[in-house]
């Protein structure tokens, strides 16, 4: 086994550089080239027994080369394909009042932060907040009403309106 490593070792040293700069003329791309002929070697060194008693097996290596790289290059032509095939997808850009109203929640602390967010957007009673949080309907009713008197002052009273009341909406589904 020491001396197939040795031989494929020399066979390594004296073809890897040629066969880089030919898949590299054929591919364009020196970084992919030299991938290419590396998993080549890899697989000839998987196959050494067999490919070192091919009368050339620079050859092998580099038909394997070619066939990685006309691989490589199909898939990446039915990527693009497909890619090209999707339809573009715009995202709405938010309403003003959707950004106006995260800016006022992230100022709320957290436990008022999910109350409101739960009971105004979620549609949860305060009962099931409370059982969601592991806290007491009353504690629940505290953060809301401390969640809603910190936003009230933050949002003018249409933005406030509607979220308090549960009617907002952002646009999206």
């Amino acid at each position: 086994m020491a001396e197939n490593g040795r031989d494929f070792g020399r066979f390594y040293g004296e073809h890897f550089a040629g066969l880089c700069k030919q898949l590299y003329a054929y591919h364009g791309d020196r970084a992919e080239a030299q991938d290419l002929v590396q998993e080549a070697f890899v697989r000839a060194w998987m196959r050494w027994a067999t490919v070192s008693r091919y009368q050339d097996p620079a050859a092998w290596v580099r038909q394997v080369a070619w066939r990685l790289a006309v691989s490589r290059w199909r898939r990446t032509r039915t990527a693009l394909a497909f890619a090209h095939r999707q339809r573009e997808q715009h995202a709405p850009p938010p309403d003003p009042e959707h950004v106006t109203l995260v800016a006022a929640l992230a100022t709320l602390p957290e436990n008022q932060r999910r109350a409101v967010v739960l009971h105004h957007l979620a549609d949860l009673s305060v009962a099931e907040i409370a059982e969601q949080e592991g806290a007491a309907v009353g504690t629940v009713k505290s953060w809301l009403h401390r969640g809603r008197a910190a936003l009230a002052g933050q949002l003018d009273d249409t933005s406030a309106a509607t979220v308090l009341d549960g009617r907002y909406d952002d646009g999206r589904a």
